[in-house]
């Protein structure tokens, strides 16, 4: 997707941000740390990055405070400039259009959005639909440029309500609705999807399937032959714990692993 058979995207989740109940108080702190996360996977050759408001727990339900906004598009801008790679952002939890916004104003690549096609319960509320919103929004500000990666079945969710309808229809779905990408991903953070699971929405639609967490130095080997992407978080942080920094040794074992494997 960025130049790569299948590419690999670093993910850098952002310390708690201004509105967020363990915000530091100091944006500089927070500036300093994403940049390291981001040029340190820059270092180890990822083809992208993504930014995530991971740590502003609890969530808000299809929403973020201005103030979060304004604070994410501050960072990304410092990354775009600074990483010059195609960056993409989330806000969580499903703030889709806030997303769009922060892309728009930072000159980002692409989004990644919860809720784009059927409903689902996450532990902040109800996800609805929001494709038809953001697809319109994204037409209206002439952002086309601006991929969508709309995540279907998406973890830390309940699909109990849509339990009759298939991971691959729901690719299906997404695709029709004008995704740019799908993206596939385990049951929670830092847990792998099932490799056939990604084998069957690949072969379903024509648009990059994208796996969205759970990938190692150790399996993704399987997973880079069946997708066109993957997003790499917790695997590539110190003792793999998302929470942490980004682990220059680990995130260059990782991408040394993925180089062998395309030249293999």
């Amino acid at each position: 997707m960025f130049g790569r058979g299948c590419s690999i995207v670093g993910a850098v989740h952002v310390p708690a941000l201004p509105g967020a109940a363990h915000y530091c108080g100091n944006m500089e702190e927070i500036l300093a740390k994403t940049l390291f996360d981001a040029l340190t996977y820059k270092e180890a050759g990822v083809d992208a990055l993504i930014l995530e408001n991971m740590h502003d727990v609890p969530y808000h339900c299809g929403f973020v405070a201005p103030e979060t906004t304004a604070a994410m598009t501050t960072i990304a801008n410092a990354i775009k400039y600074e990483s010059m790679l195609p960056t993409g952002v989330q806000l969580l939890a499903g703030a889709n259009i806030e997303s769009l916004a922060v892309a728009i104003a930072a000159g980002l690549d692409f989004i990644r959005v919860e809720g784009f096609v059927f409903a689902h319960i996450g532990d902040e509320g109800i996800h609805e639909s929001c494709a038809a919103e953001l697809i319109r929004r994204r037409s209206n500000l002439k952002a086309d440029k601006i991929k969508i990666f709309a995540d279907i079945k998406k973890k830390h969710s309940s699909h109990a309500i849509t339990e009759d309808i298939s991971l691959v229809e729901t690719a299906k779905a997404a695709e029709f609705f004008r995704a740019d990408a799908v993206v596939i991903s385990g049951k929670v953070t830092a847990h792998p999807p099932r490799v056939s699971s990604v084998e069957e929405a690949r072969a379903a639609v024509a648009i990059p399937v994208v796996v969205g967490s759970g990938v190692t130095a150790q399996n993704i080997e399987e997973y880079m032959k069946v997708s066109d992407a993957i997003i790499v978080g917790s695997d590539a942080k110190y003792d793999g714990k998302w929470q942490n920094p980004v682990d220059p040794e680990r995130v260059e074992k990782l991408m040394q692993r993925a180089r062998n494997l395309v030249l293999i």
